[in-house]
């Protein structure tokens, strides 16, 4: 009797997870998915989970939850320490896992270009705890200026630069000012959240580059509008605590400084002897295939392929496209569609460009909304965010401000 090919699957994201379903319920398959989560988290959300405006457990889901009925998949939460592809093992701490073929679909980390002593003054954005942590520090520090009278520390506590004018750091600006311009603004009573100084840092001319100049204008403006600070040209050169220096001599107090600035592929491609660009990313095959190594797929933010953006979409189709070729014995190239890009901007505003229809404003918002619930895994999921959203559009409190103070500052 012949044995079922063994597929294992690093990462249960986007494309992880897709690849996945592909092979899900065929015996001529045993497919491991192997991730150090326990869940799947749609990370299109996340700044929502930072900026309190939903929970955590709203836009995450149990990878176990999600494929129960693939009588073929077996979900395994440990991490990857190691690839030996000669002899077609992967290690854990602990535990070794042999494959036939491999798929690496690990996603990317926040990168700090070569200066990683910067990572314990400016957390990053890529996974629940850095969103818990970042809602904790704001809403912390809102506590600690309550109970202040100096002027000059309140304002420190109360400031938050976001280094990086992408849509992660755009989206973070718009809804931190909304946060407290709209939600808080009655809750405290020494305090005026909308004293709230929140600053954007953005080396290039524009931010959201990948938009259109009117788009971004439009943007720029948008967060002006809303009180936001945009500070473009100068680039961060060194980062401390609490405070951060741009190449144009100025240094700028802040109490929360989130880095949304770049991003690098997962560490795990250092184990390939093929192709990378700065970012570590894998140049791959037409097939997703990496070259020397047929039976090694690569997909999702570690992929440099065509500049293919690191998007949720392109991921997925990226997942299923292996899965599909595993499924039929093929090779054929993978073929990206492009789905457009988006970019929300506080409340009733967005940016939305797609196949030569540009949106904003309201209807680019509208847009926005309806899209990434149709993207969310599991009615759960979608049903808790809609009525999050619809609560909080209606009455501008949001329900997520609950944090911790257990951990140090």
């Amino acid at each position: 009797m012949q044995h079922p090919h063994r597929i294992l699957i690093i990462g249960g994201g986007f494309a992880g997870l897709n690849c996945a379903q592909e092979l899900a319920n065929d015996d001529r398959f045993q497919v491991t998915l192997l991730d150090r989560q326990n869940h799947h988290l749609f990370q299109p959300l996340l700044y929502q989970v930072a900026t309190a405006a939903l929970s955590a457990p709203d836009i995450a889901r149990s990878l176990r939850a999600i494929l129960t009925r693939a009588d073929n998949v077996s979900v395994i939460l440990d991490e990857v320490r190691s690839i030996d592809s000669q002899n077609q093992v992967v290690h854990s701490e602990n535990e070794a896992y042999e494959y036939d073929t491999l798929v690496l679909a690990a996603g990317a980390r926040t990168s700090y270009f070569g200066n990683d002593d910067w990572a314990q003054h400016a957390i990053g954005l890529k996974c629940l705890d850095d969103a818990k942590e970042i809602r904790r520090r704001v809403l912390n520090a809102l506590e600690k200026a309550e109970r202040l009278n100096d002027p000059e520390e309140q304002k420190r506590l109360m400031t938050i630069a976001i280094v990086g004018g992408g849509p992660t750091g755009v989206e973070l600006a718009g809804a931190f000012s909304d946060l407290v311009r709209r939600a808080l603004k009655t809750d405290y009573r020494k305090i005026d959240p909308e004293n709230l100084r929140v600053i954007i840092i953005q080396s290039g001319d524009r931010l959201l580059k990948p938009f259109t100049k009117a788009h971004s204008e439009y943007t720029r403006k948008r967060l002006k509008k809303l009180g936001v600070e945009v500070i473009l040209g100068p680039r961060v050169d060194q980062v401390e605590k609490e405070r951060i220096h741009l190449n144009d001599d100025r240094w700028i107090e802040a109490h929360t400084i989130i880095w949304a600035a770049g991003v690098s592929a997962s560490p795990l491609t250092e184990h390939f002897d093929c192709p990378r660009d700065r970012g570590g990313r894998l140049e791959v095959n037409d097939d997703l295939s990496l070259p020397g190594y047929p039976n090694v797929f690569a997909a999702g933010d570690l992929v440099k392929l065509n500049d293919i953006p690191g998007l949720a979409p392109a991921a997925m189709q990226m997942g299923k496209h292996i899965g599909k070729n595993l499924f039929h014995r093929k090779q054929s190239p993978f073929k990206y569609r492009d789905k457009g890009i988006m970019a929300i901007i506080g409340k009733n505003a967005a940016v939305a460009e797609s196949n030569g229809i540009d949106l904003k404003g309201f209807p680019a918002w509208l847009a926005w909304l309806f899209i990434h619930l149709a993207f969310l895994v599991g009615f759960r999921n979608k049903l808790a965010v809609l009525l999050s959203w619809s609560f909080n559009y209606l009455f501008d409190k949001p329900g997520a401000r609950v944090f911790s103070t257990d951990c140090d500052d």
